[in-house]
């Protein structure tokens, strides 16, 4: 009897197992990336780097960009919320336009990871070379070391750079 439902039980699990094991879009029932579309009275800026497109809350993908109350200093010694600058300079960008986000996947948080362009202009890469975000990936390097270089948004204020901006002049 024992054996029996042994058996029964390696039936029933194998192909759990097996299901849980493959790619979730093996036979094209998921697809690799999505588009999301915002008008612009759906959108909310939530940081430096992410944006509410309604109900759908999507980071840029590539981007790293200070958080909110995150203080730095001008050149003059005065403080300054340089998180509270780099959501503003998004707000600018999507300045009251239609977003659409390509998802190409999801951050530890569950949030959407994409490509966002708002009038034809991808929102992390000028975010990154307006010198108000970090390239957290190879592909925009070169376009922070050019924002860098120029003293671009936060990079004029080189003593006084976000913590985490310090190792990158």
């Amino acid at each position: 009897m024992r054996g029996a439902a042994l058996l029964i039980s390696a039936a029933v699990a194998t192909p759990l197992l097996i299901a849980l094991g493959l790619p979730t879009n093996l036979f094209g029932s998921a697809p690799a990336d999505r588009e999301w579309k915002a008008e612009a009275a759906e959108i909310r800026i939530v940081d430096g780097e992410t944006l509410a497109l309604g109900e759908r809350v999507v980071r840029l993908a590539g981007v790293a960009a200070p958080m909110r109350g995150e203080n730095c200093r001008r050149a003059d010694g005065a403080g300054f919320d340089c998180g509270g600058a780099s959501a503003a300079a998004l707000m600018r960008m999507v300045g009251g336009r239609a977003v659409t986000c390509r998802i190409v996947g999801r951050d530890a948080f569950g949030r959407g990871l994409g490509h966002c362009e708002a009038n034809g202009a991808d929102l992390g890469r000028t975010l990154v070379g307006g010198g108000f975000a970090l390239a957290s990936t190879g592909a925009m390097r070169s376009t922070e070391a050019t924002a860098r270089q120029g003293g671009r948004g936060l990079w004029a204020n080189q003593a006084g750079l976000p913590q985490d901006w310090r190792g990158r002049e």
